[in-house]
């Protein structure tokens, strides 16, 4: 499942109810209080988050809110959702779609041409690769345009542990990231704090930024970035709030 779709903004947004929105700890975790009410949910199941952290972060989108709710703007609310209502019956699939990403992850698919973007992507993506063969025993194989190149399995099955190894919260996020940056390998180098979200995110767009060098930006992509660019920072701080 792409934890990044399936989300649609209903017909009719509701109405701001509530004056305040705030953290409060609840049921072993922390929950958030729309005023005195806590929240649930979609499922109607009581949101309880592991951290503080992690609930200040969602209540800072509920704070946030103006006259209306605007769900499509709440990723950390949407996220902790899905981690609440999905993962724990799905793990495995999970996982497994994690792991999938890595098989054709984003940072092993080098351009042909030009030497320019090559080189950029060398500098971007290589160091990467090392790591995440050094560090985490994960090795994947570079390869050149856009013909599949099938890795090795003993690298997926690292991946697929790697994943299994988080907490529900934890498995979201990654698998959300997988989703945003199109690598696995991304979203594992958020998650063990070895950059940012925003490097993370520039990293997998490389190929975008290059071109947008070259012909220009438009418009509707310079919105497209600006929103994934939020997520990809939205997602920096659920992973670090996990450890808070």
């Amino acid at each position: 499942m792409d934890l990044r779709k399936g989300f649609h903004e209903p017909a009719e947004k509701p109405r701001r109810f509530y004056k305040s929105a705030e953290a409060a700890p609840a049921d072993g975790g922390w929950t958030i209080l729309l005023d005195s009410r806590r929240l649930r949910t979609p499922k109607a199941e009581p949101m309880v988050l592991p951290t503080r952290a992690l609930a200040e972060l969602v209540a800072e989108e509920w704070a946030a809110q103006t006259d209306v709710i605007e769900m499509a703007t709440m990723h950390a609310t949407r996220l902790a959702n899905t981690a609440i209502e999905t993962i724990g019956a799905s793990r495995e699939a999970v996982a497994g779609e994690v792991a999938q990403y890595a098989g054709s992850d984003l940072v092993c698919y080098f351009a042909e041409g030009p030497a320019a973007l090559v080189e950029r992507q060398a500098a971007a993506w290589d160091p990467l690769l090392a790591r995440a063969a050094a560090e985490e025993g994960v090795v994947l194989e570079r390869a050149s345009g856009i013909l599949h190149r099938a890795q090795p399995q003993a690298s997926l099955d690292r991946v697929r542990e790697i994943a299994l190894a988080q907490d529900d919260f934890g498995l979201a996020g990654l698998a959300f990231g997988a989703a945003l940056f199109g690598s696995a390998l991304l979203a594992v180098a958020l998650l063990r704090g070895w950059m940012s979200g925003e490097a993370a995110f520039d990293l997998s767009r490389v190929d975008e930024a290059f071109q947008e060098e070259q012909w220009g930006v438009d418009e509707e992509a310079a919105e497209r970035t600006h929103r994934l660019r939020g997520e990809a920072r939205m997602l920096d701080r659920w992973f670090r709030s996990l450890g808070k």
